[in-house]
């Protein structure tokens, strides 16, 4: 079977054909169908991340695809549906980025309802991210203004989209204007350049939820009200922030971290009606498809920020 994947630390992956995996007892046989192709990929692939796999490994944190074979008491019938993520997948073993793989049952996950298998094997962190960011840290009411920061990118336009489904009036900010056109419908984009003109004169807004981080953070915090929130999910722009301590008092909004390591359990019990809200088509998650030889060519994209949503690596 063929896989993609990496001999040198920092080096492009390898398509090559490797040997079957052999199921062990607890494990799960899945046939992979799709495999995201994640910023974590990214990172463990360069050999910087505290946890590694031995070299050659194949790489892929996230996955989808349907069982072949499993253990009489797993509750899991050949056919099923499933996402792969978790129990060292890609980090401290080998990866979805193959034809099949043999995991524990931990790391299997029955749908909720069926998906494409491109949106079943990348739909978790942007989903379960937008979802705890705007519920459990931004505490949304309806009738909110909401601005959401790269509002075209996978979790920032999950973002935006539960946000409206909460009952809010959402403003999205892209950084080009040629990503307008990836804000999602019933969204108001502008670009970040218009942005403190539109968006810092009035401050009618109560939450901003940002995925961009760096420098500009606590200038994109003045654009909410006094009193208001601003929830904080990445760092893409840098992961460096410079607080004047008497400014942000005076400013008096309220700076949320979301930690979704630590909220693991959270989003696994979240996902289920996310799962089904996809699969209805009341949300729905961009995503770029390659074939499983173009494994280095979507590597690329992503680290150039030129994915259209998720990239994901099809099986077949």
């Amino acid at each position: 079977m063929r896989a993609a994947r990496f001999h040198e630390w920092g080096a492009a992956p390898v398509i090559e054909e490797v040997p079957e995996p052999v199921r062990g007892e607890g494990e799960v046989l899945v046939q992979v169908e799709a495999g995201a192709v994640a910023h974590l990929d990214v990172t463990v692939a360069s050999g910087e991340f505290a946890m590694k796999p031995a070299l050659p490994y194949i790489g892929g944190v996230e996955g989808a695809g349907t069982v072949l074979e499993a253990d009489a008491d797993s509750g899991l019938a050949p056919g099923t549906q499933v996402v792969l993520r978790g129990g060292g997948l890609g980090i401290l073993r080998d990866g979805t980025w193959t034809e099949r793989v043999s995991v524990k049952r931990k790391a299997v996950t029955v749908l909720d309802a069926p998906l494409e298998p491109a949106v079943a094997a990348s739909f978790f962190v942007p989903a379960t991210t937008a979802y705890v960011a705007l519920h459990d840290v931004g505490r949304i009411e309806k009738g909110e203004e909401v601005v959401v920061v790269g509002a075209a990118g996978a979790v920032g336009a999950m973002v935006a989209q539960q946000a409206l489904a909460a009952g809010a009036r959402v403003t999205g900010v892209v950084g080009r204007a040629d990503q307008l056109a990836d804000v999602p419908a019933g969204v108001e984009g502008v670009t970040l350049a218009d942005a403190d003109g539109l968006l810092a004169s009035d401050r009618s807004a109560s939450l901003l939820v940002d995925t961009l981080g760096g420098d500009g953070l606590i200038g994109r915090s003045r654009w909410v009200r006094q009193g208001g929130r601003a929830v904080v999910i990445g760092y893409v722009a840098g992961p460096d922030v410079a607080l004047d301590l008497p400014s942000w008092l005076l400013d008096e909004v309220a700076l949320l971290p979301v930690n979704m390591i630590r909220k693991e359990r959270r989003a696994r019990e979240v996902s289920a009606k996310l799962v089904r809200r996809l699969s209805t088509g009341e949300l729905s998650l961009a995503v770029e498809k390659f074939g499983l030889a173009d494994a280095p060519a979507a590597l690329d994209a992503l680290r150039n920020g030129k994915v259209r949503g998720r990239a994901v690596l099809l099986a077949r």
